[in-house]
């Protein structure tokens, strides 16, 4: 390595996204502790609310069409000098994914652009390829790893790495390491590859800076015009997220005499259902639907409330959550977390000391976690203490991007 600040490209699936604040806060932490970072997005969100701190980021990245000009001159530049290596990997790409046509259309469909990045980042001087999700973006850093001969890595995250597994064991072999976002993910690659590749599996937590988030007083009720103690439930209204569970229990709270205003943060494809489901209970007075909004919005919303839940659940199609960080800022306001026994929840949320945990699709166990702490104001406040004590600890986002960055980099980089 020379002296010159080292360079890393990061691939994700979709940029700017607003659901994947994650991504944007782990390039903006690496950029502040010295790394010059390209973005390099597969698809561009055609997204109505943008974060403010993804501006800059979008109007330096290298965005490309599925096909264009640069795209085919890139695959003939590859085809040319290196065409062995160019058919061999696409051969690997349609033969490891030949048996998921999800992954297989998508590789097809990633390849070609892939080439393109590989030519762009030799061209830029990258020093090493990150890719966010073990679906296409690993695939696509597999790409050019094996073209322009950069080093390569990827974090696996929730539904990208449960729902189908179709050239993990390629891919894993491939990366110079792999980022496993919770010990659940860590065993679940390792049980898939094989132990020979478990020394460059590692976990490393995704995580917040506890500074944007004002710490709630857990005790005092003081949820926007309303006296009754707020729960908050923030992610895309999806099945996997198990808003329907929340309402489930919510319905029940009422009809037990608490009171309460539970308050959804996020859109998606479940949302007129979930607001059919709240009339039906007959709590639609009590759920409000924030829709899509920004992270200040969010920050404003968190510190209004006393509880923070996630109900997640596995789904039918093989989709499933990692750690959401929507627990982690809830955590950084000092909230008490409800959430569902199941993957790397538990390593956040761990029952009796950061949380309460209930078993996913038990409405009523999830009624009852809620009901004791919108009983006990004392139990929040121990609970909640004791999150943002370990987010501190295992969840701190300056310190995790700096052990990501020194495994990028040469020790004399750091």
């Amino acid at each position: 390595m020379t002296a010159k600040a080292p360079r890393v490209a990061y691939i994700m699936s979709r940029f700017p996204k607003l659901t994947e604040t994650f991504v944007l806060d782990e390039m903006l932490a690496m950029q502040s502790q010295g790394v010059t970072v390209e973005v390099f997005p597969l698809w561009r969100e055609s997204a109505r609310l943008m974060h403010a701190e993804a501006s800059a980021m979008v109007s330096r990245a290298h965005f490309l069409p599925t096909l264009n000009t640069t795209i085919v001159a890139a695959n003939f530049f590859w085809l040319r000098r290196h065409p062995q290596i160019y058919l061999a990997t696409l051969f690997v790409l349609i033969r490891a994914n030949w048996r998921s046509m999800r992954f297989l259309l998508g590789a097809l469909a990633v390849f070609p652009k892939a080439c393109s990045f590989a030519r762009k980042m030799r061209a830029l001087g990258v020093d090493h390829v990150h890719a966010h999700f073990a679906s296409h973006p690993a695939a696509a850093a597999y790409v050019i790893g094996r073209l322009a001969e950069i080093p390569w890595s990827f974090t696996a995250h929730g539904s990208d790495l449960h729902r189908e597994q179709a050239m993990l064991r390629e891919k894993v072999e491939a990366a110079d390491f792999v980022i496993a976002i919770s010990e659940y993910n860590r065993r679940f690659i390792i049980e898939r590859v094989g132990t020979a590749c478990a020394d460059k599996v590692r976990k490393l937590h995704c995580g917040v800076e506890r500074s944007r988030f004002t710490r709630t007083p857990t005790q005092a009720p003081q949820a926007e015009g309303n006296d009754a103690p707020g729960i908050i439930c923030i992610g895309t209204l999806h099945a996997v997220k198990g808003q329907k569970f929340l309402l489930l229990a919510c319905g029940r709270l009422r009809s037990l005499g608490y009171r309460f205003r539970c308050h959804l943060v996020g859109d998606g494809e479940d949302r007129r259902a979930l607001e059919t489901l709240a009339e039906d209970l007959k709590i639609a007075n009590d759920v409000v639907f924030h829709g899509a909004i920004e992270r200040e919005r969010v920050q404003e919303v968190l510190s209004s409330v006393q509880i923070a839940a996630a109900p997640s659940v596995p789904t039918a199609d093989g989709r499933r959550e990692g750690i959401p960080v929507a627990l982690m800022e809830a955590a950084a306001c000092g909230l008490p977390l409800v959430a569902s026994r199941l993957s790397g929840i538990p390593e956040l949320v761990r029952d009796e000391e950061t949380g309460l945990l209930v078993d996913a699709f038990d409405d009523a166990a999830l009624a009852q976690a809620l009901a004791r702490l919108l009983e006990k104001p004392q139990e929040r406040q121990r609970l909640g203490d004791a999150a943002r004590e370990l987010l501190s600890m295992s969840f701190d986002l300056q310190r995790n991007v700096a052990s990501l960055r020194s495994m990028m980099f040469a020790p004399d980089c750091a």
